[in-house]
């Protein structure tokens, strides 16, 4: 902080300096800004990327005002608040006005400019400013600008501000999430001839998307996630024949795509996915465009061969392709990103994947009809981060040369034929650099290997519906980073380690975001992207399946142990899982009580224990877990009086303890004694009472047994008859002691004991 301040001070003494650029150095609101108001014959000043204005209290200084020889602010990418400052509307020499990114508010209306007759470029994108429509008498025209963004501002109105009708030399117009509604704008094009890049994306504009004049300028359209319908136009490609970004996604648009689309040489990307095309990719596209680098036609109604072999594009997914994997493709020598899933590709994975070697960084191939075992060639893919062979018929074992993956990030292998052991070339590898590993729903038997250990960066680990046995190795608990853990519905038996309570499992700060909803964009200029998921995980929670994905697995943490053979006692450690928010261990054969420690697990929205052998009362501690959201019990041997009424556990209902019979209170209709003793104290009474009767028994047993002898005593003693007849029968009872039964019974005798 001091260092800040030191730099502020000599700064104020570069009284004739006139550029400075402070930009993107982390400065934050310890430095003053005070200071800058010495030097009054700046002419650019950039303080962009920068935390300034974190604190509520700080603004920018009034004193701003003096800087009147600005020509270019720029502000961008800060914590700026409130309005947009006053001096930004009364330097008339200002030329670029760049507060794009903060968290301005408030309305504005550009007649605050009516009097800026140098202005050029104005950025407002990113703010929460309601921009005004201006008054027909204070429409400014003493400027042209170039480039204007409003990006997530708000258009009162829904239609684009009067001024620009008097805008004649725009190079870039961003008016995305603003609002806007009507049709499309044509008049915007045909009043700029010099228009380069145009984004109207995300708004409400509807209608048919038909140009009528050429605009050779044009490389930028965006009017993806509007509600434009109809057909593409045939001649698009003739009326913008320079594109380099079209995106169309998000949209209403039928009928096929135009054949002219590939006159547009230059293209890079193009983006037609959301909408309802149909018919089959155009030859021209895919002989003109050979430059097209990103083609996302996602979800639409296309069909036809894929990638013949005078294929020469890129990214294809979600449509309806049908026949094998032809060798087109294989000429896309430069491909970063090859996506074919959910298509309805047969056929076996072709060994010329090889040729991507050079560049391919993420393979998606999910959710087609791929069969047989996965060529040995792919661990020629050096830079290969993503690897996603899921939902098809591929079976055999792993390759390999999977092995000599460094770089892979995260595998997903579920819902195939996979069988046997699990892959140990996988597991095998002590530099690797692997954060998921989803191998579920295949066939894969056998223990886990003891080196699983060595996926020392592993976030998730689902081993879900395989035929998996043995205990649960301690290995697992040296995944130190692990989040989430799905080993359900396999055959595992014994305990479960105590050591899990040494895992992570969200219970640490992790300040890594390691699972973005972005990892392929493409951008032109400040305009256009394309998010794609990285990772997708299936766990139960809350009684039910859900797919967790993207950013939100950066919140999950979860250990999901359902429907196995797991025997023994629940280790009290687990309650140290302080920062878990999922535990299942439903169905399976646990015995004993459920721990108090459990009280302790103050994240956990579900805890499921359903369908074991426990036994004991439910710890009324467990009512202290504020974010509980789903709590069962049922079909367990459990007793006494449910926890009470209240908190999380007034929303629970009797579904949470049904099928144990000796439960008793709220939500159940079953009610426990008068005066509803505590469960504590129900089970002491009931202790005390197996050994009251006990002790009873036992007492009234050698007294009837000493009363009996000495009765014998005293009748053999007084009877010389009867003394007589004991010894005879004692010398038979020698050989077999029941032969004085019959004598006993017919002199009436009522107690009989034999001694060894």
């Amino acid at each position: 902080m001091e260092s800040t301040a030191i730099a502020a001070r000599k700064l104020a003494n570069l009284i004739n300096l006139e550029v400075l650029d402070l930009s993107g150095n982390h400065l934050n609101d310890s430095f003053s800004l005070q200071g800058l108001c010495e030097l009054k014959k700046l002419r650019e000043l950039n303080i962009g990327y920068n935390n300034f204005g974190v604190t509520t209290s700080t603004l920018l200084p009034p004193c701003f005002n003096n800087l009147t020889f600005l020509r270019r602010i720029d502000l961008s990418s800060n914590q700026f608040k409130g309005n947009i400052p006053s001096f930004i509307t009364t330097h008339t020499s200002l030329e670029h006005i760049l507060l794009g990114d903060n968290k301005f508010s408030g309305s504005f209306s550009f007649s605050n400019f009516v009097n800026h007759s140098n202005l050029q470029v104005i950025d407002l994108g990113g703010n929460k400013l309601e921009v005004e429509a201006e008054h027909p008498h204070q429409v400014p025209t003493c400027f042209q600008l170039k480039e204007l963004y409003l990006r997530n501002c708000t258009l009162l109105s829904g239609v684009v501000s009067r001024f620009l009708s008097s805008q004649y030399d725009l190079r870039v117009l961003d008016l995305s999430s603003t609002n806007l509604k009507g049709t499309f704008p044509t008049w915007i094009l045909n009043n700029n001839t010099k228009l380069q890049q145009l984004n109207l994306g995300n708004n409400l504009l509807n209608g048919h998307f038909h140009l009528v004049s050429v605009y050779p300028k044009i490389a930028v359209v965006d009017i993806s996630d509007n509600h434009i319908e109809g057909q593409l136009q045939a001649n698009i490609g003739e009326v913008l024949p320079n594109l380099i970004f079209l995106n169309l996604a998000g949209n209403s648009i039928d009928g096929g795509i135009p054949s002219s689309i590939g006159n547009m040489s230059i293209l890079w990307a193009l983006d037609l996915s959301n909408n309802k095309l149909t018919g089959e990719i155009p030859k021209y596209l895919a002989r003109g465009c050979t430059e097209l680098s990103v083609l996302i036609l996602s979800n639409n109604r296309l069909h036809g061969e894929i990638f013949p072999s005078y294929f020469n594009l890129t990214r294809l997914d979600n449509n309806l392709f049908k026949g094998t994997l032809r060798d087109g493709l294989s000429k896309c020598t430069e491909l970063f990103n090859l996506d074919i899933s959910n298509n309805q590709i047969s056929g076996r994975i072709p060994s010329w994947i090889t040729n991507f070697s050079s560049q391919l960084m993420t393979l998606f191939m999910q959710d087609n009809h791929f069969q047989g075992e996965i060529p040995t060639e792919i661990g020629q893919l050096k830079l290969l981060e993503f690897l996603d062979l899921s939902g098809n018929r591929l079976s055999g074992t792993l390759p390999s040369s999977l092995l000599m993956l460094q770089k892979l990030k995260y595998v997903k292998l579920q819902r195939n034929e996979f069988a046997g052991s699990l892959p140990v070339t996988l597991l095998n590898n002590s530099s690797s650099s692997l954060l998921a590993l989803d191998m579920s729903y295949n066939n894969f038997s056998g223990s886990i290997p003891s080196m699983i250990s060595e996926l020392s960066e592993l976030r998730v680990l689902s081993l879900k519906r395989n035929t998996l046995n043995g205990p649960i190795p301690y290995q697992l608990c040296q995944l130190k980073k692990i989040r989430l853990m799905v080993l359900s519905h396999n055959t595992f038996s014994g305990t479960i380690p105590q050591c899990f309570s040494n895992l992570n499992f969200g219970s640490k700060d992790d300040t890594e975001n390691l699972f973005q909803d972005s990892v392929i964009p493409y951008s032109i200029g400040n305009m256009g992207y394309k998010s794609v998921t990285l990772e997708e995980v299936e766990f139960t929670t809350k009684r039910r399946a859900d797919s967790y994905k993207g950013d939100i697995l950066n919140y999950m943490s979860g250990l999901d142990l359902s429907c196995n053979r797991l025997t023994g006692k629940f280790p009290f450690e687990i309650g140290n899982l302080h920062g878990i928010r999922a535990l299942n261990f439903s169905h399976n054969h646990l015995t004993g009580s459920i721990p108090k420690t459990f009280s302790k697990l103050r994240n956990i929205e579900s805890l499921d224990l359903s369908c074991n052998r426990l036994n004991g009362t439910i710890p009324s501690e467990l009512t202290e877990l504020n974010s509980l959201a789903v709590f069962s019990v049922a079909h367990n041997n459990l007793s006494a009086k449910t926890p009470d009424f209240k908190k999380q556990f007034a929303t629970f209902d009797s579904s949470s303890y049904e099928g144990n019979p000796l439960l008793c209170g709220p939500p159940l209709l079953k009610k426990c004694t008068k005066d509803e003793e505590s469960s504590d104290d129900l089970v002491h009474a009931e202790t005390q009472n197996e050994s009251g009767i006990d002790v009873v028994f036992s007492t009234s047993f050698v007294v009837s047994y000493i009363m009996s002898l000495l009765g014998l005593m005293t009748i053999l003693y007084v009877n010389p008859y009867w003394r007589r007849m004991w010894f005879i029968s004692l010398k038979h009872a020698f050989i077999h002691p029941m032969a004085l039964l019959p004598m006993f019974c017919t002199r009436g005798i009522d107690y009989i004991y034999l001694l060894p």
